[in-house]
């Protein structure tokens, strides 16, 4: 932190947490963990640190460190989304970047279709269904992410990682990246996760005969859901507390899928324009009894996303998820809003993609400049303003939302850039 220091002046980093000069007791040590962890995530979060090398390259050697991994030469399994395995040579210290490389040569991807296409840890469940823990980021080393979690049900898949089905022209232009969409859809379509009547079912598996691949996806296009990542059933508060909910991410949107009696189905869509901000809370309940003790160990940790959400001309309304997955959510969510930016601004996906620049990855200027704040900051004063709806609801005051753990404070909330823009036509 004293390199970041040096960099980017004392004032931009957050505050550290102080130390005691006493020896800690458990209860302490545990505090004293959760307030470093949360000193880096709001350094992660910080478009301009978050991007450092100086900070990614520490936390590449704490992770290898950590897990006493040697630097090495070893084989990877990456798994595409209809199950083909592809083996590629890694060194242990490859970051994520790298190994979406070696995987895009080993496929004969060409560079330039690179930045559409991701890296992402899933649990491989007892139907052979994926559930996906979180988009590797580029500070992982994706070899000792895997192997440190000691399980083979965990593994690395290679996805598409936009959500504008317009940006599929691009990727279909090439054989490779045509067959990876082509195997992507077929498995979300057998999974369920794209919805298909008996008819549109029909004309896909007459088009999958024919290994019509083009018309095959352009008649996927049309069909809900395509393009979508779902998450496993958890609970929302939305339409009533403590709802079953089934949560698909795409096409600008969150999807809320429940279960009525008699076994209706019902689907409620949040426009990611029509959310405010949105956050992330964790909280570890307490065991039965309501005291803790450092013998017992922690309990599991519970994880909400919540976000407000504007319902109806004027009306805010909280919004909260609870799930395990709830990280990956926001991060759907931080990628729709800067994919609607880029395009927006007139810019490509294409400059999205991570360049590297003397032999060092950073961002480019379009992926900077479309990182939604943190906080809920004012729009540049050089920006023209516009008589929408968000100047109306300017002195909405962000509320907190219940939870078990502290009181989440401002810098847990992430401001949307993309609400800015919606006006009363939208509603």
């Amino acid at each position: 932190m004293i390199r970041l220091r040096k960099e980017y002046g004392a004032n931009v980093l957050p505050a550290f947490p102080p130390k005691k000069l006493f020896s800690l007791t458990p209860a302490e040590v545990e505090q004293r963990r959760e307030q470093l962890e949360k000193y880096m995530q709001a350094v992660r979060q910080d478009p301009l640190l978050g991007s450092s090398e100086t900070f990614n390259s520490f936390l590449r050697r704490a992770q290898q460190e950590t897990q006493q991994v040697p630097t090495e030469e070893v084989s990877l399994e990456v798994l595409l989304s209809n199950g083909q395995k592809v083996l590629v040579n890694v060194l242990t210290s490859d970051q994520t970047e790298d190994v979406l490389e070696a995987v895009a040569a080993k496929l004969d991807l060409p560079d330039d279709l690179i930045g559409y296409f991701s890296l992402f840890l899933v649990r491989e469940k007892e139907d052979g269904a994926f559930s996906f823990v979180r988009k590797l980021q580029e500070f992982e080393l994706p070899y000792v992410s895997v192997t440190s979690l000691r399980s083979q049900e965990y593994k690395i898949v290679l996805r598409k990682s936009y959500w504008d089905s317009a940006y599929d022209d691009d990727v279909m232009e090439n054989r490779v990246g045509l067959n990876l969409l082509y195997a992507q859809t077929v498995s979300d379509i057998e999974r369920g996760w794209i919805l298909v009547t008996k008819e549109q079912h029909r004309q896909l598996k007459s088009l999958q005969e024919k290994v019509s691949k083009k018309e095959f996806l352009r008649l996927a296009q049309t069909l809900r859901h395509y393009g979508y990542l779902r998450f496993d059933a958890c609970v929302a508060d939305f339409p009533e507390k403590d709802c079953p909910v089934v949560v698909s991410a795409g096409n600008s949107e969150l999807s809320l899928q429940l279960r009525l009696p008699g076994q209706q189905l019902r689907e409620g869509s949040f426009r990611v324009t029509r959310m405010r901000c949105w956050r992330v809370t964790s909280s570890v309940p307490l065991p039965s009894g309501g005291t803790s003790s450092p013998g017992r160990g922690r309990g599991e940790v519970r994880l909400e996303l919540a976000f407000e959400y504007l319902m109806s001309k004027d009306r805010l309304q909280w919004v909260t998820i609870t799930s395990p997955q709830a990280i990956m959510m926001s991060i759907c969510l931080q990628s729709m809003v800067d994919e609607l930016m880029v395009k927006k601004s007139g810019g490509s996906i294409r400059k999205m993609l991570r360049r590297r620049v003397g032999g060092t990855l950073r961002h480019s200027d379009s992926q900077q400049a479309v990182k939604s704040p943190p906080l809920l900051e004012s729009p540049d004063a050089s920006r023209e303003s516009i008589a929408k709806l968000s100047s109306k609801l300017s002195a909405v005051s962000l509320r907190g939302i219940g939870s078990p753990s502290a009181d989440a404070s401002a810098s847990d909330v992430h401001g949307n850039f993309a609400f800015e823009g919606i006006g009363d036509e939208d509603l």
